[in-house]
């Protein structure tokens, strides 16, 4: 027969971890609030609601949907990190989060949430049919075509991955990359998945932008 015995630092484990719940589960219910509050002051004619989820990779995840007047509704998604960094550090989060919706509204149908693979071959489907095609296109919009280098990668640790760079720069960070699966999340909730890599492209310039001329030598 097992026997178990519950010691106090088991005791303390166990309160520890119920405490960081409750405080997770009181974060989550403000940041759901804030959101609707932010977006309602946006869209004052536009009734908004939303709703958190529990995502197995990402954790907490909220999805907030716009209706306008005429029944049309538009719905985006939010990882919890991201509205946390907003209401914390955003001059103005409300207008953040509204520049979504403003996109999405230039459709004049509802846009909802589109419908996630159901499987491998879906998933696999929709990320060469459509998301890697508009990142590759969408990179090299966005920067010359000449200077940029984009294309797929495999790393040890995050598996299949976007990578772009700027073979240029010879010395210092010069390639930015995204996992697969963090694009797909992406697009899954209405958000443009080349935001990512192009966001990141952008810090590489501004880091070499930023690094100190060499001085000539004396």
């Amino acid at each position: 027969m097992l026997f178990m015995t519950t010691t106090p630092d088991n005791v303390n484990e166990r309160e520890e971890a119920e405490q960081q719940n409750e405080k997770l589960q009181e974060l989550v219910k403000a940041l759901h609030h804030n959101g609707i509050v932010a977006l309602q002051s946006q869209f004052e004619g536009c009734k908004v609601d939303g709703q958190a989820n529990q995502h197995s990779v990402y954790g907490p995840m909220f999805t907030f949907r716009v209706t306008k007047e005429d029944g049309n509704a538009y719905v985006c998604g939010f990882f919890l990190r991201e509205l946390l960094n907003a209401f914390q550090n955003s001059p103005n989060p409300a207008l953040w989060m509204s520049s979504f919706y403003v996109d999405l509204m230039k459709v004049p149908e509802s846009v909802l949430l589109p419908r996630p693979p159901q499987n491998e071959e879906e998933a696999k489907k929709m990320m060469d049919g459509q998301i890697l095609p508009h990142c590759f296109n969408a990179i090299k919009e966005e920067f010359d075509a000449d200077e940029i280098y984009s294309g797929l990668d495999l790393h040890p640790q995050h598996g299949p991955v976007l990578e772009a760079g700027f073979p240029k720069y010879k010395d210092g960070n010069n390639v930015c990359a995204m996992p697969l699966h963090l694009l797909l999340a992406h697009h899954l909730m209405n958000r443009d998945p080349a935001d990512l890599i192009i966001d990141g492209l952008y810090r590489i310039l501004e880091e070499h932008e930023n690094e100190p001329s060499e001085q000539p030598q004396a």
